[in-house]
């Protein structure tokens, strides 16, 4: 079992490091009492969770206290146990709090925010050298999301999904696609009369397409262009990233290839494939069938 305790300053960015281990898959507890961490931990070990993000702040109170102790505890749970601590100087907490509208958990009517920052620190400082220390000062929130991982050895492409969208030019480019690939220059099975009927997905069209050697090279350059470039879109925290392959009707040759490429990154990835056109096209056939 693997789990990450997230603490620091509000403001510094704990919220962000615990979203972007969520989204990888961990099991994310936000603002929990430090006594309580045994219990849950021994809870979510029992019912079968291996990774474990749980973020514990000044939110907490006075068990904040109990916290030093409980990473003991909690190292004899746990094969690995990984404490994060954020942190940032005092002018930048206060800029991001101004620009939030946030208020701070330590502020009120008759403490200030800056007084609230360093009540904060105090009340932190035995924490502050549990485990890692990260000052986000200047850090952008998409570069803690990276050293957040960094630190966790997590791979950039883990928690991301990919999606191969095939569709039909004459219906319009995707709204949600994020790379579009053009294959309209590939032979076209629509002017074969036994084949236009059929679908990329059926055995006479990827008969028909594989016999020709540029339908294969297409489908490895835009395979490896994906994967040349999949860590970078990864870097920037994407949760999907969405391939549309484009062809005249979204019938044929788009699906073939969009098949295609699913089945050559499934091993590595979460991977999705969706036919856009392919469905639109039996409907539109359906009414014409139906208006004569």
């Amino acid at each position: 079992m693997q789990i990450v305790l997230i603490s620091g300053l509000s403001g510094s960015g704990k919220s962000i490091a615990l979203k972007v281990l969520e989204d990888v898959g961990y099991y994310a507890v936000d603002n929990l009492p430090a006594t309580l961490l045994p219990e849950l931990v021994a809870e979510l070990r029992d019912t079968g969770h291996v990774r474990v993000a749980i973020a514990v702040d000044v939110r907490s109170g006075a068990s904040l206290l109990a916290l030093p102790q409980q990473v003991e505890h909690l190292r004899a749970l746990a094969s690995d146990l990984r404490v994060i601590f954020l942190d940032a100087r005092d002018d930048t907490l206060i800029a991001r709090f101004s620009e939030t509208r946030r208020r701070h958990p330590l502020a009120s009517e008759d403490v200030s925010l800056a007084e609230a920052i360093q009540n904060e620190r105090g009340a932190l400082a035995s924490i502050a050298e549990l485990g890692h220390r990260i000052d986000t000062s200047e850090l952008q929130a998409n570069t803690l999301r990276a050293w957040i991982k960094d630190f966790l050895a997590i791979e950039a492409t883990e928690g991301l999904t990919l999606m191969f969208q095939s569709f039909g030019f004459k219906y319009g480019i995707p709204l949600d696609a994020d790379l579009v690939f053009d294959v309209r220059c590939l032979p076209n099975p629509h002017y074969d009369l036994y084949l236009r009927p059929f679908t990329g997905k059926d055995q006479p069209v990827i008969e028909f397409l594989d016999s020709f050697p540029e339908v294969g090279r297409m489908c490895e350059d835009i395979r490896r262009f994906v994967a040349t470039w999949l860590p970078s879109y990864a870097r920037d925290n994407r949760s999907y990233l969405t391939v549309a392959i484009g062809c005249t009707g979204g019938q044929h040759r788009s699906v073939y290839i969009a098949e295609w490429l699913g089945r050559h990154f499934s091993d590595t990835l979460r991977v999705l494939v969706r036919h856009r056109s392919a469905a639109r096209r039996i409907v539109d056939h359906g009414a014409d069938v139906a208006g004569q």
